[in-house]
């Protein structure tokens, strides 16, 4: 079996390579010219593994996940998805928004049961599109929240349905662009438990956009961090060393968790803190 190396220089086998980003660039046309949003992006994600986006605002970390969405492509540089090269969205990579996009008019259950006939209405009955649904919904805690509409839940309520949604399509990736970044404290620790979970009982490959850095800590396997916008690219690929399952109560004062905290820290606000411009 042929092997590479890896962003922080450890042998990889080709075919744990789920996710392989190659030497990708993306730039945008705008009315002042053109923007270099990333640049020289390399990144493998092995199946199963965890992985955190991290950095300033502007670094190009949503652009990256769109680009392994499919729902942008490269200006220059090839994705890949289990030996696919990534040309468009498909069923294998799923999308869980900051906002919850589901369509109002729809029960919980519906909203869920439209993207499982989206992709699996051909091939299966009308009884096991219903199960798939009622299973995605299960898998969230929310059986009973199922023929209520978006505006009679509460905002977790809402995420969590986003990520059933996302999760009823059977995907290998999930891709979460700062799922809990709306919530407040509480409802954001509580999801970020119960993602754990979920990630712990399906063995997806999860990439996730996030800002906050004890979010990257506790969820992750490993945090790339990115370099500061225009021309933004990988600055640093950290391995998180916790065992899992993990407990955000028993990892408060472990000395592998305040490394990598502070690890991450100092890139972001040492090594990549932004300069106050004078008004």
């Amino acid at each position: 079996m042929s092997a590479v190396l890896n962003t922080e220089g450890v042998t990889v086998p080709t075919l744990a390579r789920y996710i392989d980003v190659q030497h990708v660039e993306q730039t945008f046309r705008t009315s002042k010219g053109v923007f270099p949003a990333l640049k020289d992006i390399n990144l493998r994600v092995v199946r199963g593994e965890f992985v955190s986006l991290i950095g300033h605002s502007g670094c190009g970390k949503s652009t990256l996940l769109n680009l392994i969405a499919g729902l942008t492509t490269p200006t220059n540089g090839v994705l890949m998805c289990a030996g696919r090269e990534i040309k468009g969205p498909g069923p294998e990579r799923a999308v869980v928004f900051q906002n919850h996009s589901l369509l109002p008019w729809l029960t919980c259950w519906d909203n869920v049961h439209l993207a499982v006939e989206r992709v699996f209405g051909r091939s299966v009955s009308k009884a096991q599109l219903a199960e798939r649904t009622d299973a995605a919904l299960a898998l969230v805690g929310l059986t009973h929240a199922a023929h209520k509409r978006p505006g009679e839940i509460s905002g977790g309520m809402k995420q969590r349905v986003g990520i059933a949604r996302a999760l009823s399509m059977e995907p290998q990736v999930l891709l979460m662009d700062e799922p809990f970044g709306a919530l407040d404290a509480l409802t954001r620790a509580r999801l970020q438990d119960e993602l754990l979970e979920i990630v712990a009982r399906t063995q997806r490959t999860v990439v996730m956009v996030t800002h906050d850095v004890d979010e990257a800590v506790l969820l992750s396997d490993r945090i790339v961090m990115m370099t500061n916008g225009p021309g933004a690219t990988i600055g640093e690929v950290l391995s998180v060393p916790l065992a899992r399952p993990r407990n955000r109560v028993a990892l408060a004062d472990d000395p592998a968790y305040q490394r990598c905290r502070k690890a991450v820290i100092d890139f972001l606000y040492t090594r990549q803190g932004h300069v106050e411009k004078p008004h």
